[in-house]
């Protein structure tokens, strides 16, 4: 039987591919069989050589995602180094955390810019290659459980994750028809740069413990599983599917 989870032959651009979840989802991919391109500010070296580790290959592309600049030239890069591009995780993003009374504007777009705008402009000329060279592709979104929650202390991590799951409803809705699968992974609270400071705070570490029903903080591992799922022909009929992936987090 052919394995409905198989990427060999794939070619797969992860952004924020240097650390946390975004490499989790790279090494996964790599590990299903996928040729990744990492996306990022920061050097990516830790990733290529896990999953040099594995066999797999790696091209990472360097790029500040705060603006939509360079954006035409990641998928380019892709698609010159892979022969085309088949997958593409909107992963990197950014959180600020202060009192929304004191919430300053910089904070505001700084956000929203890499976290939902990006995000859109990064599928929509990933897209228009997908539809040049034929034959369809996958998008995976990085929600949050704080897509369907407010948080605390997050304004615009907030509404960023809101945005990401109206939008990738939208996209699955607009592209669909045109073979691109436009899906979302909803990480619940895991072991990232981002939440090193809950994690440290002793009360809001054992609040967050105590209300998921795994026991445990989820790991990048954990989020892979899933993104090899939305990239592979498992999902051909998953379109504009927020998947939970939190521990039971929401369930409670």
């Amino acid at each position: 039987m052919i394995n409905p989870f198989d990427l060999t032959g794939k070619v797969a651009i992860v952004t924020g591919a240097n650390t946390g979840l975004g490499q989790g989802i790279a090494v996964a991919l790599a590990q299903a069989g996928a040729r990744v391109v990492g996306v990022g500010r920061s050097p990516m070296d830790e990733t290529e050589r896990q999953i040099a580790a594995r066999g797999g290959a790696f091209h990472a592309v360097t790029a500040d995602l705060s603006t939509i600049a360079p954006l035409e030239r990641i998928v380019e890069e892709a698609a010159r180094w892979g022969g085309r591009v088949d997958i593409l995780v909107n992963n990197a993003g950014l959180i600020r955390r202060a009192d929304p009374l004191e919430f300053s504007e910089k904070d505001w777009d700084d956000v929203m810019n890499v976290n939902l705008k990006t995000a859109f402009f990064l599928s929509q000329a990933f897209a228009r290659r997908l539809l040049a060279q034929g034959g369809g592709g996958k998008i995976i979104n990085v929600a949050s459980v704080l897509s369907f929650q407010g948080g605390i202390r997050i304004p615009s991590y907030t509404a960023s994750k809101h945005g990401i799951a109206g939008l990738t409803q939208l996209l699955a809705n607009e592209w669909a028809p045109k073979g691109i699968n436009v899906n979302a992974i909803a990480p619940g609270y895991c072991v990232t740069n981002n939440t090193k400071a809950i994690r440290e705070d002793p009360a809001r570490n054992a609040a967050i413990l105590a209300r998921i029903p795994a026991g445990r903080w989820g790991t990048p591992e954990d989020i892979g599983g899933a993104a090899v799922f939305l990239a592979s022909s498992a999902s051909d009929y998953c379109h504009g599917t927020i998947l939970v992936v939190d521990g039971g987090w929401l369930a409670r």
